[in-house]
């Protein structure tokens, strides 16, 4: 991956009534999918159920049998594989696509395209994809070697849509420090973006206070009772289906946020099967204007190729199901 990890995914197919529902779990543990595909299918999903019952009986289920992933999270992630693809076959044997289900027009997807820019950090990985695709947005990972004569590179190119700080990761590959100055620079240098997942501390707190309207949360928004306890209303986040795990959950702070006029924008996981066209499919039909973190998933490898669609994405549901375009392909 461009951000200096190698990705696995697990695909679940449900079956039922000669139809198949496909969902992914994109845990970032490597040996829980490992763990999970050399076991086989053992997990207890056969049965006769309404997808509410289903969804119920996941609550109540270990889907890691034999294996216990290192953060919490990771059981919500493999929920969300599961409730996808249940709802997928679901809406197949009813004969409804989500849209028709919703009674949603699916619209064309704005999207931002997700990057860190190396060690150390150089604005190639940048002009490399803006030779392809000129009109590109980004999402970028700052991070404490970014200096001025880098800022002034990227405010060049104006193709900035916002930044992640990474401030709310512990023990992952892409953590970045609570860094005033590097809060400072970026908050100035780009006054348009939006800044995500800041670490609020006595330091950088009074640094990003005049842009407050700005800060957007990602790494901790699991519920809506998270977004209730931020430390201030904020005018956007990011939900991110697999954070949220269940789909009443997952839709349920959709309604949240709208009922209180807070926007939303959808998040990736680094998708490599069904998933990424699932995130593309609700942000269609949710959030199609705000700046998405579901760019295809071509855009993620560590070198751009050529021919990947551009944003803004047109609409692609299938006639029936959970599913954008042809997953396999993707």
């Amino acid at each position: 991956m461009s951000s200096g990890f190698e990705r696995l995914s697990t695909v679940f197919l449900l079956h039922g009534g000669g139809h198949e529902g496909a969902g992914e779990d994109v845990t970032y543990e490597p040996e829980a999918h490992t763990a999970q595909q050399e076991q086989g299918p053992l997990l207890e999903l056969a049965g006769d159920w309404t997808f509410g019952s289903f969804s119920e009986h996941l609550k109540a289920l270990d889907t890691f049998p034999g294996y216990s992933p290192a953060f919490p999270v990771y059981r919500r992630y493999r929920r969300w594989g599961l409730e996808s693809a249940a709802l997928d076959l679901a809406l197949r044997q009813a004969g409804l696509a989500l849209h028709e289900a919703l009674d949603r027009e699916p619209r064309p997807v704005t999207f931002v395209v997700s990057l860190r820019l190396g060690e150390p950090s150089t604005l190639a990985p940048v002009q490399r994809r803006l030779a392809l695709y000129p009109g590109l947005r980004f999402k970028l990972d700052p991070t404490s070697d970014w200096d001025d004569e880098l800022v002034a590179g990227l405010v060049a190119t104006g193709a900035v849509d916002s930044v992640d700080l990474k401030g709310l990761y512990e023990g992952s590959p892409v953590d970045q420090g609570a860094d005033p100055e590097l809060y400072r620079r970026v908050a100035e240098a780009f006054p348009e973006a939006w800044i995500e997942d800041p670490k609020l501390t006595p330091e950088t707190d009074p640094i990003l206070a005049p842009h407050r309207d700005r800060i957007t949360w990602d790494a901790n928004i699991h519920s809506v009772a998270d977004i209730e306890a931020l430390p201030f209303p904020p005018r956007m986040v990011n939900i991110k289906p697999s954070r949220l795990g269940p789909l009443r959950s997952l839709f349920g702070a959709y309604d949240w946020c709208a009922e209180r006029g807070i926007r939303s924008y959808g998040g990736g996981q680094f998708e490599l099967g069904p998933g990424r066209g699932q995130i593309q499919y609700l942000a269609s039909l949710l959030h199609p204007d705000t700046p998405n973190d579901v760019a295809p998933g071509g855009y993620n490898d560590p070198e751009p190729r050529p021919g990947l669609p551009s944003s803004p994405l047109e609409p692609a549901p299938s006639a029936t199901g959970f599913r954008w375009g042809d997953w396999a392909e993707r």
